[in-house]
């Protein structure tokens, strides 16, 4: 059934005429020819200005052309007299024309272009007549004919407004009459826009008599037009222009636009492509082989390959038997040194295949190139694919490219990717690489094995087995395969028992005791006071804020005097410093009430996580944003995002870990399959507790999408804090930030590469070592308060295998035993582990020297604490 016309009219008097495009009905047309109307076919008609005609009135009547008739034409009948009798022609001539078109319409043209089929669509045309005459009708008609849709415009204004809703493929431009408007200009218009690179411009020009010379076409092909019409209003001699134009031009036009693609895949291909012309002059080179080689494409355009450097690494006849092998238009394939701008050799295996062009001979060469897997070239691998946009999340797989075959026997000076301002000479001496440490330490994921042996097995390998173990490389790069796996060390139990409980995530539940939360996360919060503003703090608080910037800051006192509600206080004065109300557009009465439900949901009996920890996060985390590096790689949606992560990162924690959780068998073990628990507990939680209350809403009055963004980035970095991926995260940023870093920093010679820390994969990496280095930076503070810390985690650790004892469940660190645990040694190992790694590389980023010093220093402590075989925090001295 056919859908009647929907009219529409612009503001430039352009009122246009849409068809249905899903019917094929001839009669959704015929509805216009009683009374006004008659047959309309193109999509959009072009009348008069819409202000000025009722809306009733907005289909012109227009006929459909005279009955070919060759003896009226050479009598030179008028042609009002010709559409006078078209009006006397049957119906069912109407309604035959109307069918015929209307399947033309559903039609599309298939055109190939090399091995590419493409379906085009039917053609657009714009008429652009001052007046309605002879010659628009002649044109209005040829269209119809052809099947193409039209738009006719009277002005400048409206033509240019259809031509950049359209963008019509053919355009008709009256060049007749000056005194209507200037054709030239209006051509100069429509050339100043994008689309019409690819439009034919038709200019009608008045007859000439016999008598008159014919003018140079050249002033019009200047302005703009590509083709002239004399002015002739047959209908065949219009349709005959336009069908050739579509078989020729548009077509072609047609052909260069679908060669976009084309481009799009080299620009996007990893692997190196150059084209030259015969006389190997350079045509094109695509970003991979920009970066293969260190030069700009700029640089290389135009230029001879006999003009560029050439490694003295070949056989001298190399060259000569490339050139003689496709110049017989013959392909060519092998190992073939490269010379990069710095002057680097590397190691290429290149294919050379002729392109065979007009006139059956060779018009273009075309290059692909790739590395070849050789020790030479792992530095040169390492400056290319570093600017690869998987190196962010790939980057381990590639740093083991680099290494030497027996990796379990390196140790690398961790020198060259850390900045160094700390004079504690016992730290400098124990920081290794991460990676290094992790093999040490018997700390290895499978996919490492695995690697190694591929790069080995590639040194040795014909070209064809090395290409196809790249192909198994690029796999394992796009694949998460970087989960350590843990040994056991027998001799340092501490050690084995603190890696093994954080790293993992329980053992099978072995009784049918749950464990319950002592708290109801749904707790009403009417009972909580007055929230009091910035301005309203207390002398005392207000006193010990005004040093909260300094990393020296004393969280405990601030626990003291606000009755352990230090997150309140610090949190409004922190997110006051960031401007956080303003970017999320909330009142300062609702981030108050948002502070105190986030509060109220922490629980201040456990030793350790309670709200006290969480302000501690938020202060490290905003100290962290404050430095120069990190400023500059993170924008202001980052910032808010970490410092709300910051505050609850560990809201409503039960003072337990998931591996314990997951042994009891508890509510969110199950709702969360075993699988980051608790981290997923504090993010969903959070969410909650905020919209549950419109008071409280702090993400209220954003935008949906600034909100989703800001959402997911808050979920990524809590759960980055669970540190089952702990080394994961480590070692992606020592390889995607550090390493880029220090090779920048040692002068890189590749002049192209870009800033690695831009990329947004780069960005989540510097957001989850963060909060990561955040949450654990104990060890990293004033010596009383990692002291403090020191006691306050062994003391939850004691409650959780006390607990676990209690219920026959299985013990996750026996060592963390009250009557036997040394704390010291417990230090010792979780510094050695998972702090001082971690912490080179976010110094290396951030530039830490104080907090680097403290671990110094602090790392001491334990260490002679040890020595001494005490036990305790301190010295039983020092207790005194």
């Amino acid at each position: 059934m056919g859908c009647a016309p929907s009219i529409h009219v612009s503001q430039s008097g352009v009122i246009y005429c849409r068809d249905s495009d899903e019917s094929t009905s001839p009669h959704q047309t015929a509805a216009l020819s009683q009374g006004a109307a008659a047959t309309l076919h193109g999509l959009f008609v072009k009348t008069d200005a819409a202000d000025s005609i009722p809306s009733v009135l907005a289909y012109r009547s227009r006929q459909p052309p005279p009955c070919p008739d060759p003896r009226r034409q050479e009598r030179g009948e008028p042609a009002a007299a010709g559409r006078a009798r078209a009006r006397r022609c049957c119906s069912s001539a109407e309604a035959e024309t109307q069918t015929s078109h209307a399947s033309v319409k559903a039609s599309t043209t298939e055109v190939q272009i090399g091995p590419m089929r493409l379906a085009q669509d039917p053609v657009q045309v714009l008429l652009i007549f001052a007046k309605e005459d002879n010659q628009s009708d002649g044109f209005w008609w040829a269209c119809d004919r052809a099947g193409y849709r039209c738009n006719f415009a009277r002005t400048p204004e409206s033509a240019l407004e259809c031509f950049l809703d359209k963008h019509h493929e053919i355009i008709v431009i009256d060049h007749r009459h000056a005194r209507y408007f200037d054709a030239e200009a209006i051509c100069r218009s429509i050339r100043a826009t994008k689309p019409s690179e690819h439009t034919v411009i038709l200019a009608v020009v008045p007859c000439i008599s016999a008598d008159q010379e014919e003018t140079s076409v050249l002033p019009l092909l200047h302005v703009g037009f590509d083709r002239i019409f004399m002015e002739n209003s047959s209908i065949i001699a219009c349709y005959n222009e336009l069908i050739q134009i579509e078989h020729g031009e548009v077509r072609s036009q047609f052909k260069l636009r679908a060669c976009n693609s084309v481009f799009t895949a080299l620009d996007h291909c990893h692997e190196a492509i150059e084209i030259t012309s015969e006389d190997h002059v350079i045509q094109y080179v695509n970003p991979a082989f920009e970066r293969m080689m260190g030069y700009h494409k700029g640089e290389l355009m135009g230029k001879e390959l006999t003009e560029l450097p050439k490694s003295d690494k070949n056989r001298a006849d190399l060259l000569d038997t490339i050139n003689m092998c496709i110049k017989k238009g013959k392909e060519w394939q092998g190992v073939y040194y490269a010379r990069r701008k710095s002057g680097d050799s590397i190691q290429q295996h290149v294919r050379i295949t002729p392109v065979i062009g007009q006139g059956g001979k060779i018009r273009h060469f075309v290059s692909i190139k790739k590395l070849c897997c050789t020790n030479e070239n792992n530095k040169q691998l390492y400056k290319i694919h570093r600017d690869e946009k998987f190196a962010g999340d790939n980057s381990q797989a590639e740093s083991h490219s680099f290494r030497c075959k027996n990796r379990r026997k390196e140790s690398i000076d961790v020198k060259s990717i850390t900045s160094r301002s700390s004079d504690a000479p016992s730290l400098q001496n124990r920081r290794y690489s991460s990676m290094a440490r992790i093999h040490s330490m018997t700390i290895e994921a499978p996919i490492t094995k695995v690697i190694n042996i591929i790069n080995t097995a590639q040194e040795n390998s014909p070209v064809t087995v090395a290409e196809a173990l790249d192909r198994v490389l690029e796999i394992l790069r796009t694949t998460e395969l970087y989960s350590p796996q843990l040994g056991t060390k027998d001799e340092d139990p501490h050690t084995s028992d603190l890696v093994g409980g954080l790293m993992t995530d329980g053992l099978r539940r072995l009784s049918g005791n749950e464990y319950v939360f002592s708290k109801n996360v749904n707790q009403s919060y009417s009972h909580l006071s007055v929230p009091i503003t910035v301005n309203d703090v207390p002398p005392c608080i207000a006193q010990l804020l005004d040093n909260e910037e300094s990393w020296d800051f004393n969280i405990f006192e601030l626990e003291a005097v606000t009755n352990k509600r230090p997150l309140v206080y610090l949190g409004l004065k922190v997110f006051a410093r960031f401007g956080v109300c303003e970017f999320l557009n909330c009142s300062e009465a609702t981030l108050r009430a948002w502070f105190q439900v986030i509060e109220a949901n922490y629980h201040s009996t456990n030793s350790y996580h309670n709200s006290t920890h969480a302000a501690d996060v938020l202060h490290a985390t905003a100290f962290f944003l404050g430095k120069e590096r990190v400023k500059g790689n993170l924008d202001r949606l980052d910032e808010v995002a970490a410092l709300i992560a910051a505050t609850v990162h560990d809201v409503d924690h039960p003072g337990r870990t998931n591996s314990f959780l997951c042994n009891a068998g508890s509510e969110l073990a199950v709702l969360y399959n075993d699988t980051a628990v608790l981290e997923s507990h504090h993010t969903a939680l959070a969410f909650q507790l905020t919209a549950k209350d419109n008071k409280c809403n702090i993400f209220k009055n954003i935008d949906r999408n600034h909100y989703r963004t800001l959402r997911q980035a808050i979920i990524d970095m809590v759960l980055a804090t669970e540190m089952t991926k702990h080394f994961e995260h480590v070692n992606k940023f020592v390889n995607s930030i550090n390493k880029p870093m220090a090779s920048e920093s040692e002068g890189s010679d590749c002049e192209c590469a870009p800033n690695v820390k831009n990329f947004p994969e780069n960005q989540t990496l510097i957001k989850r070592m963060m909060i990561k280095c955040a949450d654990v930076a104990n060890p990293c503070r004033p010596l009383d308060l990692c002291i403090e810390w020191a006691g306050r985690i062994s003391e939850e650790y004691f409650a959780q295998t006390d607990e676990e004892k209690r219920q026959g469940l299985p013990v996750v660190m026996p060592v963390f035993d009250r009557k036997t645990c040394s704390i010291p040694k417990s230090q010792i190992s979780f510094i050695d582990y998972f702090i001082t790694d971690m912490f080179d590389a976010w110094d290396a980023f951030a530039h830490l020297p104080v907090l680097m010093e403290h671990l110094a220093v602090n790392y001491k402590h334990w260490k002679t604490l040890d020595e001494l075989k005490c036990k305790s925090l301190r010295l039983p001295a020092e207790n005194n």
